[in-house]
């Protein structure tokens, strides 16, 4: 009767004598077969609860993959650090890998590797391209689950999508900018990091659509492909500005904030209202000195919360389900802005 338990210990959970018990397991005569059903009933019980307890402490490794500014993945490493001292007994070790700017092919490399070497789970914040997606399903077909985080890929096997919903975070911003403006005829710059990213590009779909259909009187000018740095962000905000005189306001989807401010500074213009997104550490700055009206913020913890419960999941095998709660967005302003980092 193989097994790898102390007699003493099945005796207790059998609820034998340690002779009794070790007569069983050496098969002495003179034993009765109901005996034996116990011995192996605690047997099989003792690895029961060996299993359960070996489960309820696992150690996980995950990957977090991100292309996107550095005051943004800092603040994505504080939640995810934070967050995992949540998930006791389970252990979470979390590898970052983060670029400000990261052509396709370079993540795809990445993420081919993080699949080759082993992982027990991705998190993606990546552009919604075909090769992307295709990097995602190897890693699906080789069993690694890929969160994304704050922009989905929906149209790739991922595990689930972590993160606001970015459409209508898009039409918060259109009301608050509209409110703003009144009556009177405005033009907003909206600026993306990059149009590949499909959150950015949700953001916008729904801040153009209420723009529309309440605020026609308030025009756009669009900026792509600064990838929220503030060098290539403040000379394509120069250019606009130059090119447009009646820029008087901003929507801010993809960072690059003080050199927005700076390039209206420079050539003298009016800013009559500013929204930002995600209250990172120059955005709160720029909140608590007026330089910013509005941080569209949803909780960062909560969507690291949200990705390893969906990579859990899928290691315990349970069905993937899409996503879990979407987080919420909330309106900051100088008055509301939560303590902390």
């Amino acid at each position: 009767m193989p097994h790898h338990f102390l007699v003493k210990d099945i005796a207790f959970q059998a609820g034998l004598s340690t002779a009794t018990v070790d007569r069983v397991l050496n098969e002495r005569p003179g034993v009765r077969r109901q005996t034996e059903q116990r011995v192996k009933a605690a047997i099989a019980e003792l690895e029961k609860q060996q299993a359960g307890a070996e489960a309820a402490s696992r150690k996980l490794s995950i990957d977090i993959v991100m292309e996107t500014p550095e005051r943004f993945s800092d603040a994505v490493r504080a939640a995810f650090e934070a967050e995992v001292a949540t998930l006791l007994p389970t252990v979470f070790r979390c590898r970052f890998h983060f670029a400000e700017v990261m052509r396709p092919a370079e993540l795809v490399q990445l993420i081919d590797r993080i699949r080759l070497r082993g992982t027990h789970g991705i998190v993606l914040k990546a552009p919604d391209v075909p090769d992307v997606i295709a990097a995602v399903r190897r890693a699906d077909e080789a069993k690694i689950p890929v969160v994304t985080l704050v922009t989905d890929l929906p149209n790739s096997p991922r595990a689930a999508y972590a993160g606001a919903d970015n459409r209508a975070a898009g039409e918060t911003a259109a009301y608050l900018i509209g409110s703003q403006m009144g009556e009177r005829p405005g033009h907003v710059l909206v600026t993306l990091s990059s149009g590949r990213f499909r959150g950015e590009e949700e953001r916008e779909i729904g801040f153009r659509r209420i723009i529309r259909e309440r605020y026609p009187s308030v025009g756009i000018t669009e900026i792509s492909e600064g990838h929220g740095t503030d060098a290539a962000t403040g000379t394509l905000a120069a250019e606009a500005l130059a090119a447009n005189r009646a820029i008087d306001a901003v929507y801010s989807i993809g960072g690059g904030n003080r050199a927005v401010l700076a390039a209206f500074e420079a050539s003298g213009r009016p800013l009559r209202v500013f929204v930002a997104h995600d209250l990172d550490a120059d955005n709160r700055s720029l909140l608590a000195s007026g330089k910013i009206n509005f941080v569209l913020h949803h909780d960062l913890r909560t969507d690291a919360r949200s990705a390893f419960r969906a990579i859990l999941d899928r290691s315990s095998k349970a069905q993937r389900n899409g996503h879990g709660p979407l987080s919420a967005v909330e309106i900051i302003t100088p008055f509301n802005m939560p303590s902390g980092g």
